[in-house]
């Protein structure tokens, strides 16, 4: 399991008569250690003289807790569409850049912060070149306790890239044994793997369960072989697994995080019994409008908005509203995006599904379905501008075209607010509005050429209609332009 240098043919090899052990307990909360069990942190020896083997064998029958439950995570998209089991295996699917490691990161967090969890990062491969990243933002978030690391929520094990593959991933497990069982004769099946294949993959993925004494859950990074699902090696493992999270490239180009694929990801977990009625109910009427939406695309794309039904027209203004209901503010992404991270309970998030699928809600844009935490809100109203802060007076009002600047902390965010009305109440303010750019996104130079254009159609304009449509653009292109100047 470690590096070779140094070895040569002859030497003395000495059999110790003991299997691979590493530390336990309390003592390795907060440390890094390699796949041997060595701490790697450079803080000193671990303090324990409790160790464990490596290889154990799995919980009893009898010592196991039969009784199927979820495990809430406190991430809307993964909590109402695939749910995890406390206690089960969980495939973690995701190509570059779309969010794998902060998913994985708040994952931690949550486990930690909301259930009291201990959490065990195993680094593997191609994860460890973000793992000094990780271990700082687990010190920031005081998941790593620096004064006390006896109250730390993490240990970490990194199997580098440096090191041999046999100590990177499950894949190189099985690939391991196919070698072994070469080496010793042993027959091998029809595509190279050794026929103990399954029982050896058991072995290691039933000791993964939940007892009487309390449950460990595991999520996977699977490695398919050149993007064959019925490689042995792969399907063995499938065979093991409770859910699927697949992270999409699409999702996350939108900026919608976390990128989680609605209806490529899975769980075994949607059961009357086990998540309860309402929970149930709403998973297929979800996946029913995504659906659609997804077969809608092509004509989408070749035909346009315009030559689609008023129904189909509806289902994708539903399932915009999905996708802005289901971006989630992360706790460990706040450095990044400056707005402070949100725990959603699941009732929670059922009840806003609920209402974003019943009529209610058709008649609102989509760009109402963001809900974020701020300090300050400077407003454009019919009767100027209006600065709202915490624990402000009950007011409505109606909202003008104007520019709309809001305080996340110490950064401003400003918008261009095409506006309709704001409510104030309850320490939260409510803002429909007919249109929304977020000045950051707005092109400097298109926003330009439609103001001159603008002005044109103002000039140009006849009748009593036409030239106050034409004064409603030109104030919007205004808008626009002066949200850019704002932020320059």
């Amino acid at each position: 399991m470690s590096a070779t240098d140094g070895l040569t043919i002859g030497m003395e090899v000495i059999d110790t008569g003991a299997t691979l052990s590493v530390p336990v307990g309390g003592a390795t909360l907060g440390r890094i250690f390699n796949v041997l069990g060595e701490p790697v942190d450079n803080l000193g020896l671990v303090d324990t003289r409790t160790t464990s083997p490596i290889h154990k064998f799995a919980p009893a029958f009898i010592q196991l807790d039969t009784k199927l439950s979820i495990f809430e995570i406190g991430i809307k998209v993964v909590d109402l569409l695939a749910p995890y089991r406390r206690g089960g295996k969980i495939k973690l699917f995701g190509r570059a850049r779309v969010g794998k490691t902060v998913l994985i990161m708040e994952l931690i967090n949550n486990i930690a912060k909301a259930h009291g969890g201990i959490s065990i990062f195993g680094g593997l491969g191609e994860w460890n070149r973000e793992g000094n990243y990780l271990y700082m933002e687990m010190k920031e978030s005081g998941v790593i306790n620096e004064q006390n690391l006896a109250k730390s929520k993490v240990a970490l094990v990194y199997g580098q890239m440096n090191e041999p593959p046999r100590a990177h991933n499950i894949f190189h497990f099985v690939q391991a044994g196919s070698e072994v069982s070469a080496l010793l004769g042993r027959m091998p099946s029809a595509v190279g793997y050794q026929l103990t294949i399954i029982t050896e993959m058991s072995t290691l993925q039933e000791r993964i369960a939940s007892t009487n004494e309390g449950s460990i859950t595991s999520i996977q990074a699977v490695y398919v072989p050149a993007n064959d699902l019925t490689d042995l090696a792969s399907a063995t493992t499938f065979a093991h697994l409770n859910a699927t999270t697949v992270l999409s490239r699409g999702l996350a180009a939108k900026g919608i995080y976390p990128a989680v694929d609605l209806l490529d990801s899975t769980s075994t977990m949607p059961q009357p019994r086990i998540v309860g009625e309402e929970h149930y109910e709403t998973i297929p009427r979800v996946k029913q409008t995504l659906q659609r939406y997804k077969e809608l695309q092509d004509i989408i794309a070749i035909l346009g908005l315009d030559k689609l039904s008023e129904e189909d027209r509806l289902t994708i203004a539903r399932v915009q509203k999905f996708e802005r209901f289901l971006s989630q503010p992360f706790f460990v992404a706040k450095v990044f995006t400056s707005t402070p991270g949100k725990y959603v309970g699941l009732a929670e998030t059922i009840r806003g599904f609920k209402l974003i699928l019943s009529e209610e809600l058709d008649g609102l844009p989509k760009q109402v379905f963001y809900s974020i935490k701020v300090k300050e809100i400077i407003l454009s109203t019919n009767s100027g501008q209006i600065g709202v802060l915490p624990i402000h007076v009950p007011i409505a009002t109606v909202v003008d075209i104007g520019i709309l600047r809001i305080r996340l902390n110490d950064q401003w965010l400003t918008m261009a607010l095409m506006g309709s009305f704001a409510r104030i109440g309850n320490n939260e303010i409510t803002i429909l509005v007919n249109d929304a750019e977020k000045g950051s996104d707005i092109d400097p130079q298109e926003a330009q050429q439609a103001l001159e254009i603008a002005k044109a159609n103002l000039r140009k304009a006849e009748g009593k209609r036409q030239t106050i449509e034409a004064n409603l653009a030109l104030r919007w292109a205004r808008t626009r332009v002066e949200a850019i100047n704002v932020i320059s």
